[in-house]
């Protein structure tokens, strides 16, 4: 017996004001306004309100902040849940932090475990240690940010993912390896791939072409957004759909144990 639950799922790949939180929020919530209605879950990119910068220390936020304060405000006004990250500082360390939030409020929250040395994000920012796994609505979500997306160890279905979120600043130099892994990400763990990256460019000239997706979990492209441009796009997440696929080709049952310490 299948589920008929839907969700509708809506990305939102737009360019970030550098180090501008204010101006990002602003940015932001005119394309949120813009946005059809309806969605269950709303995406943002990696560091929605700053860009992808090094420079947490006079950026950072509790917790408590404006950023978190916006967020709710928007999910409760919206009934969806939002999700995204931003630099969150703690006891005098930085964390490259992914948030869900509820329409009703409630907060969880993911530290991005795998930090990009070669822009030497590791040196600035913590580790998480956590992995994180949030019901909501009969779906249940996994947290991921950006450069996780090349572990599939720490991306693996272990039969409590439905749906894996990849929020991102991913290089255009990069576009490919990008759009290969979430089709990859996707079929190895039969579940939905949420894959939100910004456009626009830093000021050191790192430039950002989106390629934005949804894909299905047999790495069918559900929905995606036009490569350089701003837009926000949904598509529907089945449960039915889903549980079908799961069953009819049961490549779960063959997988192999494993434990990550």
């Amino acid at each position: 017996m299948y589920s008929f639950v839907a969700m509708k799922a809506t990305i939102v790949q737009c360019e970030l004001k550098w180090e501008d939180r204010d101006a990002s929020l602003a940015h932001i919530s005119s394309l949120l306004d813009a946005a059809s209605p309806g969605s269950g879950i709303v995406v943002l990119p990696e560091m929605f309100t700053t860009g992808f910068t090094m420079n947490p220390e006079p950026l950072a936020e509790g917790m408590d902040g404006p950023t978190v304060r916006w967020m709710k405000e928007r999910a409760a006004a919206g009934g969806y849940a939002l999700c995204g990250s931003v630099i969150i500082g703690e006891e005098g360390l930085f964390y490259n932090r992914m948030i869900f939030i509820s329409p009703s409020g409630d907060v969880t929250f993911y530290d991005k475990r795998h930090l990009h040395t070669m822009s030497g994000e590791h040196t600035v920012y913590s580790h998480g240690n956590k992995r994180v796994v949030v019901s909501y609505r009969e779906f249940s979500f996994n947290l991921q940010v950006c450069y996780d997306l090349r572990f599939p160890v720490w991306s693996r279905n272990r039969g409590d993912t439905d749906v894996l979120i990849y929020s991102a600043n991913w290089p255009s130099v990069r576009s490919s390896v990008w759009k290969a892994l979430l089709v990859a990400r996707a079929i190895e763990n039969q579940c939905y791939v949420i894959g939100v990256n910004r456009v626009g460019a830093n000021p050191d000239g790192t430039s950002y072409t989106g390629d934005s997706s949804i894909i299905g979990p047999k790495g069918e492209l559900l929905a995606s957004l036009e490569p350089g441009a701003e837009g926000v796009v949904s598509a529907v997440l089945s449960r039915e759909s889903l549980d079908k696929y799961r069953e009819e080709m049961p490549i779960w049952r063959d997988a192999d144990a494993f434990m990550i310490l």
